[in-house]
């Protein structure tokens, strides 16, 4: 984002209108979603287990959900989708471009920390039998 910050508002905004448009493909949805219903498994799986390592499962798993794919779908996707409807060159557009620039980036830290942690935990959960 600093990258795309960096230019003026009319390309910025249409490359961050073509990384939308792309990052939208078969591998990332697989990934995506695939880490999601995993995540779903391990915590409906782990409520029937009794093993010490339950409670990293169950954060890892939560954290990923809610940290991850809910605000994604909750707060990320809504700017992108408000950024797909300017015109680049537009007035309106660079408004838009100063509020996702600052928007955008604080949630995708929030995700990508939620994923951090979520893979420590889920880590930490492998140590255990």
């Amino acid at each position: 984002m600093n990258a795309l910050s960096r230019l003026p508002p009319a390309q910025g905004i249409a490359a961050m209108q073509s990384i939308n448009i792309t990052v939208i493909n078969p591998l990332f949805m697989t990934v995506f979603l695939g880490t999601a219903a995993a995540c779903i498994f391990l915590i409906f799986s782990s409520l029937k287990w009794h093993q010490p390592g339950i409670p990293y499962l169950l954060i890892g798993s939560l954290l990923y959900l809610v940290g991850t794919v809910g605000v994604t779908i909750a707060l990320n996707v809504p700017l992108n989708d408000a950024l797909a409807k300017v015109e680049p060159g537009s007035a309106e557009g660079a408004k838009l471009w100063a509020s996702y620039l600052v928007n955008w980036t604080f949630w995708n830290h929030v995700r990508a920390l939620a994923a951090f942690v979520a893979a420590a935990f889920l880590t930490i959960a492998l140590r255990y039998p």
